[in-house]
């Protein structure tokens, strides 16, 4: 796949922020339902520290795997180490920042409709598999 940089951005990525139907590190599973009423141009933060942005969702959309982002990474400092380590294989983990609006059960909590404020590059994702697969 080919993803098209602008001016204002050094590099993008691709991945899944969310895996559906499975067990997290957390011990929730998200469903497929739940991303319904994603936000347009979520920020992509740096652990999901709110005074890290280091980038921009361009698009977040649902499939049968998962939420598939791709983001832009901006020019400041905290950007470029991410880039750094991306190319390196030394982080490429993805999670996101939410706020439950439906669940059901315990132990496994299913999420059912979440309201989504960021997304982020870690470290330890809470769901192993939501990783970027795609740095250009």
């Amino acid at each position: 796949m080919m993803m098209k940089k602008s001016r204002n951005h050094l590099f993008r990525i691709a991945g899944y922020a969310a895996i559906f139907n499975r067990l997290d590190k957390g011990g929730d599973i998200i469903r497929p339902r739940a991303f319904e009423a994603i936000k347009p141009n979520l920020p992509l933060l740096w652990q999901h520290d709110p005074m890290q942005k280091i980038g921009t969702i361009d698009y977040a959309k649902v499939d049968k795997r998962g939420l598939r982002i791709i983001a832009s990474l901006d020019d400041n400092k905290r950007a470029h180490e991410a880039i750094k380590l991306l190319k390196q294989r030394a982080i490429e983990g993805l999670s996101f920042g939410y706020r439950v609006q439906n669940s059901q059960g315990t132990k496994p909590r299913e999420l059912l409709a979440l309201d989504v404020a960021e997304i982020s590059l870690v470290t330890f994702p809470m769901q192993p598999l939501a990783r970027v697969h795609l740095v250009e």
